[in-house]
């Protein structure tokens, strides 16, 4: 066993059975008994192990005694309970440490591995779109305001004059944007058919440009 002053281990066991069913625990233990036994990267576990398996069976044979409803067989099983589990814990932290980090011998005890995955990992980021278009208060003004998107952390709004025929734009200009509030673009030609898309910029990179939104400028 390592001591305390050593460094943590990088896998850990999966061990929490609160709230799990009683036929699902007799179920986990039965596995990592099996996966211990005659295992030879675990030969000095801290429960004999023809003790667990004598554990593990009587707490099968009180689950099914406690499915009447009798008081006094539901307290034996729950008690009985916390036995078991007690010594699953500790073979769990055995296991832990017994197979130095490595994920195959770990692996073969049966016990499971928390992931090591976080849950705030960066994400792609889904598609960008424009909310709405309008004109604004002046001739050759318009007003943009793109949709919010999570995990955006900017925008980057273009627009450009359609081509004949619908076709898109021969160029763009481009307009970075800090956020989603409503942005007014001046200058552009009244009467003119123009379209709109934006892109999103997350931790991953930019997002791929939004469908076209077109609108004819006042």
């Amino acid at each position: 066993m390592p001591s305390a002053s050593s460094t943590p281990n990088e896998i850990t066991a999966k061990l929490g059975l609160h709230g799990v069913l009683d036929s699902e625990v007799v179920k986990t233990l039965t596995v990592t008994y099996n996966g211990l036994l005659n295992n030879p990267a675990f030969p000095n576990t801290p429960v004999d192990l023809a003790v667990y398996k004598a554990g593990i069976d009587s707490f099968a044979a009180l689950v099914v005694d406690a499915e009447d409803g009798g008081t006094k067989a539901i307290k034996a099983k729950d008690k009985q309970r916390v036995e078991v589990i007690r010594m699953y814990t500790l073979l769990g932290h055995y296991v832990e440490a017994a197979c130095n980090d490595d994920v195959a011998t770990f692996n073969t005890s049966s016990f499971t591995a928390v992931s090591t995955v976080r849950a705030n990992t960066p994400q792609p980021l889904g598609n960008a779109s424009i909310k709405w278009v309008d004109r604004g208060a002046n001739s050759g003004q318009v007003l943009v305001r793109v949709a919010p998107l999570t995990g955006a952390v900017s925008y980057e709004l273009r627009y450009g004059l359609v081509g004949n025929g619908g076709a898109p734009p021969a160029t763009w200009t481009s307009l970075p944007l800090a956020g989603t509030k409503t942005v007014t673009l001046n200058n552009l030609t009244a009467g003119a058919d123009y379209a709109f898309q934006v892109r999103a910029l997350g931790k991953l990179g930019y997002s791929d440009w939004s469908d076209s939104v077109t609108f004819i400028c006042a």
